[in-house]
């Protein structure tokens, strides 16, 4: 490695099929980073508007020779490995990273070979190496946290990485220590993933797990657990191979439980309280495993990502619980974060620092800017919110990771419980059972919840809050079955300039104490990126008014 170069890194391992959803791998990205700070980030999907694309062998070539992603003439090039494999190739071979197979889970970076031939069709080898999926997950916390702090414990948890769908390590004298990883978990990531039940709940095909665990979850939440029902289930391996063959598990029902189901359908409550036992057992799954290893090393901050790690009730299970004196997790901890996980943990060892980035960072096509806005266009949006509009925003750089958080949001009121569900299921096209989230000032965190300090990670949306019952009404549109709010709290100013000063202007002159914050993307489709995309969903689902780079567009 050079220390004077950046680093480009990409995570595009290939399919094993070539299908028209991703089936073992899915949402690649590219991420440039210099003297620990992201210069550029791709999320595949966001460049081709196809949900969760897992092509980066088809469009890489592109995406350099368009300067999609300025490369400079030189670089260290780090690449992201899965289960599936650990060797790239673009489309005409011009970019080829091969790396060895390998039996053992490493703590650090690998040297591969690898070959650019550029435009001109000059070229040569060029230094790279290979970061495991697992640490490429947990690295992916330090460009929002920082390097790792003394006496950590970093953890992975997914549907798959390349040695197993769980890991662990230690952070202590400044190295990284292997602790275990393996499979053992595998089952509980597979009741949102690869469990033929789950599946037909929540009335999904083949190659659509990607959208199945956000769904089970808020699904979930109307259910109730039960022993009884937990019990049958473990029985029969939680009906994990039923795929076409739902009478298997209803006859099985039927005869077991005092219940006449002649299809599974989400609005019986037998089958909400099969979910709830789904997310029971997850959560225990993993905070068992992690008090069992913190009572081991006895750890002071935990690191945690994975796509598990987008499961709220876990997250807050495991802050609420005080085993560590502080928990991180990245606002782009699914695999569309690993490319910067990669990148951060080569210039981590490049520099030994990485700078805290916010979490607008997908920036590809997107011109740098001092945009300005005045209190004109606040004043306005609020009064359009204020009178039960809809309101789209398209704002500078967009999120990094699958959740919007301000500059690709829908906005309306949070306290209309037929306007949420308006911009959920008739804007949206959403299920009736999904949740939609707040966006609040630290201040009405604290007032919803009575809370006296509100936790960090609720700034990326990856917290729930129980809201009492006096004060549900006022939050009526985000409050879930369970009682609960994924509340997103804008602490200061400088986390969302725009979005804390029109949730300033509501609080002072309407009373107003929060907003539904829903991402910007029309049913299918990835979360808006650019202007016109932005434009372009704005019609399509009819909502009432567009701000565009801090200016107002009706549609």
């Amino acid at each position: 490695m050079t220390k004077n170069l950046p680093t480009l890194s990409i995570y595009g391992i290939q399919d094993r099929e070539n299908l028209t959803s991703p089936a073992y791998v899915h949402d690649h990205n590219i991420c440039l980073m210099q003297n620990g700070k992201i210069l550029q980030y791709i999320q595949l999907e966001r460049f081709t508007r196809r949900k969760y694309d897992n092509r980066l062998h088809e469009f890489i070539e592109e995406i350099i020779d368009n300067k999609i992603i300025d490369l400079p003439e030189e670089f260290d090039l780090v690449n992201v490995n899965s289960f599936v494999g650990s060797c790239f190739i673009s489309k005409n071979g011009r970019l080829r990273i091969e790396s060895n197979l390998h039996d053992n889970l490493q703590a650090d970076l690998k040297k591969s070979k690898a070959f650019f031939q550029k435009e001109n069709w000059c070229g040569g080898e060029i230094n790279a190496y290979e970061l495991n999926h697992e640490l490429a997950h947990i690295s992916a916390n330090m460009p929002f946290f920082g390097e790792f702090k003394e006496n950590s414990l970093l953890v992975h948890f997914d549907g798959g990485a390349s040695l197993g769908n769980f890991s662990a390590f230690l952070y202590k004298n400044g190295k990284i220590q292997l602790i275990e990883n393996h499979w053992e978990l595998s089952q509980y990531s597979k009741f949102f993933n690869d469990n033929a039940l789950a599946f037909i709940m929540m009335n999904a095909k083949g190659g659509e797990h990607t959208s199945v665990p956000g769904k089970l979850m808020g699904f979930a939440a109307y259910g109730k657990y039960s022993q009884q029902i937990a019990d049958w289930l473990k029985r029969n391996d939680y009906f994990k191979n039923i795929w076409n063959k739902p009478e298997i598990f209803i006859q099985s029902a039927n005869k077991n439980f005092d219940v006449n189901i002649e299809k599974i359908s989400t609005d019986n409550q037998f089958i909400q309280n099969c979910a709830a036992v789904f997310q029971y057992e997850f959560e225990n799954a993993i905070f068992n495993k992690l008090t069992i290893l913190q009572e081991k090393f006895k750890t002071d901050y935990l690191y945690y990502s994975g796509g598990c790690a987008l499961n709220i009730l876990t997250n807050t299970k495991i802050v609420e619980s005080n085993l560590f004196r502080n928990v991180y997790i990245p606002t782009c901890c699914s695999d569309s974060g690993l490319s910067i996980g990669g990148a951060a943990f080569l210039e981590w060892k490049k520099h030994g620092k990485i700078e805290i980035h916010s979490p607008f960072q997908n920036n590809f096509s997107l011109q740098e800017s001092n945009y300005q806005f005045d209190n004109e266009l606040i004043n306005y949006i609020a009064k359009l919110l204020s009178e039960n509009k809809i309101i789209g925003i398209s704002n500078g750089f967009a999120e990094c990771g699958p959740r919007a958080l301000g500059n690709r949001s829908l906005l309306c009121l949070a306290n209309n419980k037929k306007l949420s569900q308006k911009v959920s299921m008739e804007v949206k096209k959403r299920e009736w059972f999904r949740p939609v989230a707040p966006i609040m000032l630290e201040k009405n965190a604290k007032y919803f919840t009575e809370k006296n300090e509100i936790h960090h990670l609720s700034k990326f949306m990856l917290l729930d809050f129980k809201i009492p019952q006096h004060k549900q009404n006022e939050l009526i549109g985000a409050v879930h079955a369970n009682e609960t709010s994924r509340i997103q709290t804008v602490f200061d100013r400088e986390d969302n300039e725009f979005i804390f000063d029109l949730l300033t202007c509501l609080d002072e002159k309407y009373g107003v104490k929060a907003l539904i914050n829903t991402s910007f993307n029309a049913a299918g489709e990835p979360i808006v990126h650019s202007n016109e995309q932005a434009i372009d969903s704005a019609k399509k689902m009819k909502i009432d008014g567009l701000v565009v780079n801090y200016k107002f567009q009706n549609i």
